[in-house]
């Protein structure tokens, strides 16, 4: 069991935690379908839900590690004036780069089906841009997808990444403007949008994916298949250790028009659950999750 927090102050919607509590007990009797209802009716935040929420942000960060870590291999290679890759996509990836007067376009290429090192499987292709001189101090990245799937999730979207060699601490990072539509295959839709910041804070330049560590920060909108629309802002940064499949440790805030609650991800290990505590300060583990094979 990780550890709960103690929610931060907000103004409850309704008269007393009693009434809270009663819908949250009944929504636990009733399928998913009827969950959703209830969410849209009665303003909840439930962990059936959450799930989809959780799975969205994955995919968005899972996109940016692969771009950034194309990206640094060829930023590594041209700033040494040596040769320089990284082990992370494996042989089933093909990446073609064109070369124009001024930029770099590449297309990072699953084919059919490709499994990552941490058991995601992708399809279809990342195309990336940026500009061709690699000793610029910051830079934009344009970033789309094509025919592009995640454990069978279909995903369009895009994102545009603000990328610095060396921010305040030494580190290399971006800032990503992400925009991303995923339909599940039971159907499920959702939408994510927002602004984060990934820190590399270890391993960048060794070349071994394993020891990669990112900090991530910032805030988006997630959007249900029935148009509920949650905030989302990290209070505490989220770690994303590359030899994980999951966050490890972080806060994330969560607000659903009066509703705020807070999902904690833990002190550290590598497991796919994590503590939501709800409006009235109840705490509950929740499985994160269902890209487990």
């Amino acid at each position: 069991m990780k550890k709960s927090l103690k929610l931060m102050n907000f103004k409850r919607r309704f008269p007393s935690a009693l009434l809270v509590m009663a819908l949250l007990v009944a929504s636990c009797n009733k399928d998913e379908t009827s969950i959703e209802e209830e969410l849209a009716s009665e303003e909840l935040i439930t962990a059936s839900e959450l799930k989809y929420s959780d799975e969205a942000e994955m995919i968005s960060d899972e996109v940016a590690s692969i771009a950034e870590d194309v990206y640094a291999a060829d930023e590594i290679s041209e700033t040494s004036k040596s040769s320089y890759s990284s082990n992370y996509l494996p042989e089933c990836v093909t990446i073609t780069t064109v070369v124009t007067a001024t930029t770099k376009e590449k297309t990072i290429d699953f084919g059919a089906g490709c499994e990552l090192p941490n058991g995601n499987v992708l399809s279809g292709i990342i195309m990336l841009s940026y500009a061709k001189d690699m000793e610029m101090a910051s830079k934009s990245l344009a970033l789309s997808l094509e025919n592009f799937t995640f454990n069978g999730v279909a995903v369009e979207g895009g994102a545009d990444v603000l990328r610095v060699r060396s921010n305040e601490n030494g580190n290399p990072q971006g800032t990503a403007s992400a925009s991303f539509n995923a339909t599940w295959p039971d159907g499920e839709t959702a939408s994510f949008t927002g602004t984060r910041t990934r820190e590399w804070i270890e391993g960048y330049g060794s070349g071994f994916w394993g020891d990669n560590v990112f900090l991530i920060s910032g805030n988006g909108t997630f959007t249900g298949k029935l148009g509920n629309v949650w905030s989302k802002e990290v209070v505490d940064p989220l770690r994303r250790e590359m030899s994980c499949r999951f966050i490890v440790s972080g806060v994330l805030e969560i607000s659903r028009n009066s509703n705020t609650a807070s999902l904690d991800f833990g002190d550290g290990s590598c497991d796919a659950t994590g503590v939501l505590t709800y409006p009235d300060g109840s705490a509950k583990e929740v499985f994160l999750r269902r890209f487990l094979k």
